[in-house]
């Protein structure tokens, strides 16, 4: 509730929440609709949402308010009609969660999940012109709290829709931990006969400064018109609006926590860039539809994998945590070319002995790279062919979370034996040749 002299006000004006109003102060005019108090805003700030989508405080002490309009309650969305507009394709959307289906709930200032995603398609008319949307719920969860079998239940209805007739598939879903889940899409889904395309929002829809719009045009376009057959990512190309780049589920990491252009490709390019006019410009090489009849979902996942770092001083006493607690498989981010501490002065720092006596009893042990961008290399140093002699595996330029969630797939559809000689094997373009890279920049 706002206080007392806003409460008098909009008593004597007949105002309620969600009703537009005038405001004049110091000569200057301001319009818009009115938002409830925040539980931190100040009590004598009134808040308006303007025009723009951007919301304005207000102090009441000086101010005329006029009011313009009535609503005396929220606006409930208008979920549009489902119609089918001859000549476009069919693209089915999962929804799933994440920022890009957020709301602020102006009682606590936080954001809210919407509880259907045919109100995206009220948000962004546009896509009834780019394709036919088949909007489905598949759950309204945070990234941070999606576990394998999430992923699954992604892949699973990917592959329905695809052999059910869709041209593609857009997955929304929280960026925290989307390159995850772009990664597991990748090595679940075989067969693709159509564009997998995740995509999210960095600022939530109701933000003047949002990019779900941009980002679900883009997505859309290259879901119903591209001839790709691949997972991956479509995001913001740059902090400014205009393009998006569609890159592999394999290959595309989160680079920024706030920025509208935070993933980015490593050790790779994006397939393709993207307008909001439909110009596509291809890029990389990539896997193109017309070569399968059929897509299968493989979605086995052993959750008994971990991603642990090395660094300096750090207790190898956490290999045997894991294999205490019976752990098939673990990924290291090692230093540089795939280092972990080896010779410390403190014999107990020491990491090979731990290392080797997990693989001796059957863990998986994979390396890759703190610094992301170039690959490991087992032949380099003399501590690096000590670490392969013991039976650790060099992920090449894999990224750590790539591997990580290669590994639980591998590990929950082969047997052992089959999934350590697999994983550092190229199997949805997590690896490549020859490294290539292009830099994040403004």
């Amino acid at each position: 509730m706002y206080g007392k002299e806003i409460t008098k006000v909009f008593d004597e004006k007949g105002i309620k929440i969600w009703d537009t109003v005038r405001i004049e102060k110091s000569g200057i005019y301001y319009e818009g609709i009115v938002m409830p108090r925040t539980e931190a805003g100040d009590e004598n700030t009134l808040v308006v949402k303007q025009k723009d989508g951007y919301n304005i405080g207000i102090g009441i002490k000086g101010a005329k308010i006029e009011k313009i309009a009535s609503s005396g309650q929220k606006p409930e969305p208008t979920l549009p009609k489902k119609r089918v507009s001859p000549g476009l394709s069919k693209v089915s959307l999962l929804y799933t969660g994440g920022t890009i289906g957020n709301k602020v709930d102006y009682k606590t200032g936080g954001v809210y999940a919407l509880t259907k995603p045919e109100e995206l398609l009220d948000e962004v008319p546009e896509l009834a012109g780019i394709a036919n949307i088949d909007p489905q719920k598949i759950s309204s969860v945070a990234s941070e709290d999606m576990t394998s079998s999430n992923w699954a239940k992604i892949a699973s209805e990917a592959a329905r829709a695809l052999n059910s007739g869709s041209k593609g598939i857009i997955v929304t879903i929280g960026t925290d931990t989307m390159h995850y889940a772009a990664a597991a899409l990748s090595f679940m889904l075989e067969g693709l006969t159509g564009p997998v395309v995740l995509t999210g929002a960095q600022r939530s829809s109701d933000r003047g400064s949002s990019d779900a719009f941009q980002n679900l045009i883009c997505s859309a376009h290259i879901a119903a018109k591209s001839d790709i057959a691949e997972v991956g990512i479509c995001m913001h190309s740059t902090s400014s609006d205009g393009k998006c780049s569609f890159i592999r589920g394999t290959k595309v990491r989160k680079m920024h926590t706030s920025r509208r252009d935070a993933f980015k490709p490593v050790n790779s390019k994006p397939i393709a860039h993207v307008d909001v006019n439909g110009e596509i410009q291809y890029g990389s090489g990539y896997s193109r539809t017309g070569g399968s009849s059929k897509v299968e979902a493989r979605t086995g996942f052993d959750e008994k994998v971990a991603l642990i770092k090395a660094y300096p001083g750090s207790d190898p006493g956490i290999i045997d945590y894991y294999t205490g607690k019976d752990y098939k498989g673990i990924i290291i981010e090692g230093t540089g070319l795939g280092h972990v501490p080896n010779f410390t002065e403190d014999r107990a720092k020491s990491w090979l002995p731990e290392v080797t006596d997990a693989i001796n009893s059957g863990v998986i042990v994979g390396m890759t790279s703190q610094c992301l961008y170039g690959r490991v290399n087992p032949n380099v140093y003399r501590t690096l062919r000590m670490l392969s002699a013991a039976g650790v595996v060099y992920c090449e330029d894999m990224l750590p979370e790539v591997a990580y969630v290669k590994l639980g797939w591998l590990l929950g559809n082969f047997k052992a034996d089959i999934a350590k000689e697999k994983l550092n094997k190229n199997l949805a373009g997590e690896i490549t040749g020859r490294t290539l890279y292009e830099e994040f920049t403004d």
